[in-house]
């Protein structure tokens, strides 16, 4: 079927251009509105505040951008992204136990994320009938008469007066700032049902010069919070030979960003190759300082009523704890459910199909970030007996996995999306978590 019509999508960063490259192949028109002026180089802008802290691109995310941009990795590392190992090339420190490390076609890209944002949006802007319009806010939808039907948005240009623009389908990408709910209440439908997870996350991103010798000779760390110690630090391999430190607190733990606090918070890590890089690499910029108070998942598909015409997509839809570095796999992932929905059931009745289908991608992430969250007593949600089983499992798990390269295996291709986390609980990795765990007990190993 040839493409007609119009699609407008509200935002431009990565939720917005991966919704835009789903739905150039059905519409003959898409158009992003960003209230930005986005780069022509890979710089940090003002409306990617998050942008300066390190980004993960999960295996499955990889995966997903691969599909939707052909030879995208191989663009990346020409303009210098890192090809990481995500098992033999990282120190994983969950809980304190040094997981095992072991060669593995799990693989990720060390880049930031302005570089990552710029390629995807020169190739989504590359694509017929593809067009952004910057400086230009939402202020509301257009609505037939009866508001079963959204029919364009309300626009506000920062230099002219306010317009309208129509459109078949309207696209909200906005992120965790998304007014569809407002502008759905307005329009007289229900309240959509939110579930929130508490965690007041406060993350500080460093970057230094990576030279060789570094980390042992590989190219990544992370290391996790746990009930107890509320600390996470990252390290990853970005363009321009730096290493970008993430370092993250929950429920008011705050890493410093004085010089002296950031070695000592660094040091004071499970992941001992934090510190050392910290202490005697040298530092490219100042400390930079960003929070993020809670998970949010919309639950629109839980609504008896929703006007077609209009779609809520990435982080507008769920906005994931940003220490697991989920957000850029599950929007990847849901720009290919959007782009097979159009293909095979074309426009009808598409927010039903798409917000259905878009749960199911986001319950694995949902119940990974949350139930995680959930092990520390300081944040408020709902502990289910499975919550608290799985969690108790998962500490154990982690133990063995200092020991069992097959444990470190199969939870890295869960947290990488691969794998559904109910594979964690099958009867095979249960027996190995068992085993290993009548081992003689042994402080978490800090060896190179």
């Amino acid at each position: 079927m040839a493409a007609s019509g119009r699609a407008v999508v509200i935002g431009a960063s990565l939720g917005g251009l991966l919704a835009a490259r789903a739905l150039a192949e059905s519409f003959a028109e898409v158009i992003l509105l960003d209230r930005d002026t986005p780069p022509d180089e890979p710089v940090h802008r003002r409306g990617v505040p998050q942008g300066r802290h390190v980004h993960v691109l999960l295996d499955r995310g990889r995966q997903a951008l691969e599909s939707l941009f052909p030879e995208l990795g191989a663009e990346l590392y020409r303009l210098g992204a890192t090809p990481v190992d995500l098992h033999g090339q990282v120190h994983w420190y969950n809980d304190g136990h040094r997981m095992l490390p072991a060669r593995s076609d799990l693989t990720a890209f060390g880049m930031s994320r302005p570089l990552l944002e710029q390629v995807v949006r020169q190739r989504t802007a590359a694509l017929p009938g593809v067009r952004v319009v910057p400086d230009c806010e939402v202020t509301g939808l257009l609505a037939t008469d009866d508001h079963r039907r959204v029919t364009g948005v309300r626009l506000a240009p920062r230099d002219g007066r306010p317009s309208t623009l129509t459109a078949d389908l309207v696209v909200d990408a906005g992120g965790r700032a998304s007014r569809s709910p407002i502008w759905l209440t307005e329009l007289g439908y229900p309240t959509v049902e939110q579930e929130r997870v508490e965690v007041g996350v406060t993350y500080v991103t460093r970057r230094y010069r990576r030279e060789a010798g570094q980390l042992e000779d590989k190219l990544g760390v992370l290391s996790n919070a746990m009930p107890g110690c509320p600390r996470y630090g990252v390290v990853a391999p970005q363009e321009g030979g730096r290493f970008a430190v993430t370092m993250a607190g929950i429920l008011g733990e705050e890493p410093p960003v004085d010089e002296a606090g950031f070695v000592r918070y660094a040091t004071s890590l499970a992941a001992p190759q934090v510190g050392e890089l910290v202490r005697h690499a040298q530092p490219l910029d100042e400390p930079v300082l960003m929070r993020f108070p809670a998970s949010v998942r919309r639950r629109y598909e839980r609504l008896p009523r929703f006007p077609d015409g209009h779609l809520v997509f990435a982080d507008a839809l769920c906005s994931l704890n940003p220490v697991y570095g989920q957000g850029i796999t599950v929007a990847a992932v849901q720009a290919l459910l959007l782009r097979r929905l159009l293909a095979r059931g074309g426009r009808h009745r598409l927010a039903r199909r798409f917000f259905r289908r878009a749960a199911r991608v986001i319950d694995a992430p949902w119940s990974i970030a949350a139930g995680t969250d959930l092990r520390f007593p300081g944040v408020t949600g709902r502990r289910t007996r499975k919550v608290r089983f799985v969690n108790a499992y998962l500490s154990r798990l982690h133990a063995a996995a200092a020991h069992d390269v097959a444990l470190g295996a199969a939870f890295l291709r869960v947290i990488n999306l691969i794998d559904p986390p109910a594979r964690l609980l099958g009867p095979g990795v249960m027996l190995r978590v068992l085993l290993n765990g009548r081992r003689r007990p042994s402080m978490p190993s800090t060896a190179g």
